[in-house]
C-alpha cells in the first residue's frame, strides 16, 4: 500500500513512525481508484480528503463522489471508523491520523 499526504507520496508508515489514515474503497468505486485500500497522512476533514482523492483519481472519480454543485452525491456513503458521516459533521467531520475511512456506493437489492 502507498501512503499519501494529501496528494504526495510519503513512504511507508514504519519509516516515519507517523500513523496514517486507512482509506478503503468498495464495489465499483475500486474501478475508479484501481485499489481496494490506500493509506494517507493526515487530512483535517472528510471534505479535504475527498478533494485530495479527486485530484489523485481525476474527473470521473470526482463526478462519482460529488454532484455538479460540489455536494456529496446521494449515491455515495462514507463511514469514518464505522460511523456514517451523515450522523457526524457530514463533510466537515474531523479526521484523526489513525482513522479508517470507507467509501461505498449506495446499494439496493431485494
Amino acid at each position: 500500500m502507498a501512503a499519501y499526504s494529501c496528494g504526495q507520496l510519503t513512504g511507508k508508515i514504519s519509516l516515519s513512525g507517523l500513523m496514517v489514515m486507512k482509506i478503503k474503497f468498495f464495489a465499483y468505486i475500486r474501478d475508479y481508484t484501481g485499489s481496494r485500500e490506500i493509506e494517507y497522512n493526515r487530512c483535517t476533514t472528510v471534505q479535504e480528503l475527498l478533494d485530495e482523492l479527486c485530484i489523485k483519481y481525476g474527473k470521473k472519480f470526482r463526478e462519482l463522489i460529488f454532484t455538479g454543485d460540489r455536494q456529496l452525491s446521494d449515491e455515495i456513503i462514507i463511514l469514518v471508523n464505522g460511523r456514517n458521516i451523515v450522523h457526524m459533521e457530514f463533510l466537515d467531520t474531523p479526521l484523526r491520523p489513525d482513522d479508517e475511512i470507507s467509501i461505498f456506493p449506495v446499494v439496493a437489492g431485494g
